[in-house]
């Protein structure tokens, strides 16, 4: 009997790909006419500093190759609320440069034609209400807890990585500003007031063009949104739920793609192992989240200054080991977890 995976995102396709290679059947249901369709061609960050292991060997080592455009990214540079800059580099990558959506070179289109040479069968434009047999639920978030907002656009500026925690400019989040090769992405990515999404997209904007000297050629908006959700099992009516459906994302700062690809190698190898999938996310995934959850408390208690302390601390000495130890459980952390998740549980209102 084949397995079934409802979804073509990142961690629908890293499934699907395992589960190929493992030597299943594996038909993938996807409901819009392509992949990458929530996306227009904006370039995002696989981060690379919340493990020890570097993400693209954790990809190799699970069958998966990077097969699309992925640049690695050693230094950048951070933003304070008061405009002071930080340089911040690391030995290995911090993260890599991705293309999300459709176009040739995106990280979608390339786990699809990974998961079509493995021979995966793909449905594009097919609703999945009802499924039989095993299967994988990989339908993307349902609701906003953030969402990042601005422009795509062409440049003659050099490349660079940019980011900037004011909350002025992104309430409880932060602004980011991507440039490679002539492609450029900025935004707004917010954890709150998201009605007032346009304001902080051009205060955004404005900032750096005054830093950095932005220039933009031919913008384009976009917008996207991230949920963040803690649950018991990750499994719905006896199938694994991966990626941003099961609310695998970084509670600090958004970043899920690495967790939803993950997610998608844990429920592929619960379906060859004959492993229980939630004893594998829990293990490899739930440390994580539960700390992005403290840390995402603490900041919202602290403030702006707490930004400060952290880019002063990354600037001095190496800013990848220096996040990893922020990612990874702690004292604190551990300790903070239940008035974290509590308060974390509260419906936001926007």
């Amino acid at each position: 009997m084949p397995v079934t995976v409802v979804g073509a995102g990142p961690a629908g396709l890293a499934c699907a790909i395992v589960l190929a290679r493992g030597g299943r059947h594996v038909i993938v249901r996807e409901w819009h006419r392509t992949v990458g369709a929530r996306f227009h061609s904006d370039l995002q960050g696989l981060e690379n500093w919340s493990d020890h292991r570097d993400v693209l060997d954790e990809l190799r080592r699970s069958g998966i190759d990077a097969n699309f455009d992925c640049h690695p990214v050693h230094e950048g540079t951070g933003f304070d609320a008061w405009g002071k800059a930080y340089p911040l580099r690391g030995d290995r990558p911090l993260c890599y440069i991705v293309h999300r959506g459709c176009r040739t070179g995106s990280l979608d289109l390339g786990l699809l034609n990974q998961a079509i040479e493995a021979g995966v069968e793909v449905r594009f434009d097919d609703r999945a209400t009802e499924v039989d047999g095993p299967t994988v639920l990989a339908i993307g978030p349902r609701v906003a807890d953030a969402i990042a907002a601005g422009y795509v656009f062409e440049t003659e500026n050099p490349d660079g990585n940019w980011i900037a925690f004011n909350d002025a400019l992104a309430p409880l989040g932060y602004s980011y500003l991507l440039i490679h090769k002539g492609h450029g992405t900025v935004a707004s990515c917010m954890f709150t007031e998201f009605k007032r999404q346009a304001e902080y997209v051009e205060r955004t904007v404005a900032f750096f063009r005054e830093q950095v000297g932005l220039k933009m050629r031919d913008p384009r908006p976009f917008g996207g949104f991230a949920s963040f959700r803690l649950h018991g099992t990750a499994v719905q009516g006896g199938h694994p739920v991966i990626g941003e459906q099961a609310g695998f994302q970084d509670a600090l700062a958004g970043f899920g793609i690495r967790y939803a690809l993950r997610s998608g190698v844990l429920a592929a190898r619960s379906l060859i192992e004959g492993v229980d999938y939630t004893l594998l996310w829990r293990e490899e995934l739930l440390p994580l989240l539960r700390t992005g959850i403290s840390n995402r408390f603490i900041l919202d208690i602290v403030g702006q200054r707490r930004w400060r302390w952290v880019l002063r601390g990354l600037s001095r000495s190496d800013a990848g080991t220096k996040l990893r130890r922020l990612y990874q459980p702690s004292l604190l952390t551990r300790l903070l977890f239940p008035l974290a998740y509590w308060r974390y549980r509260a419906p936001r209102q926007n």
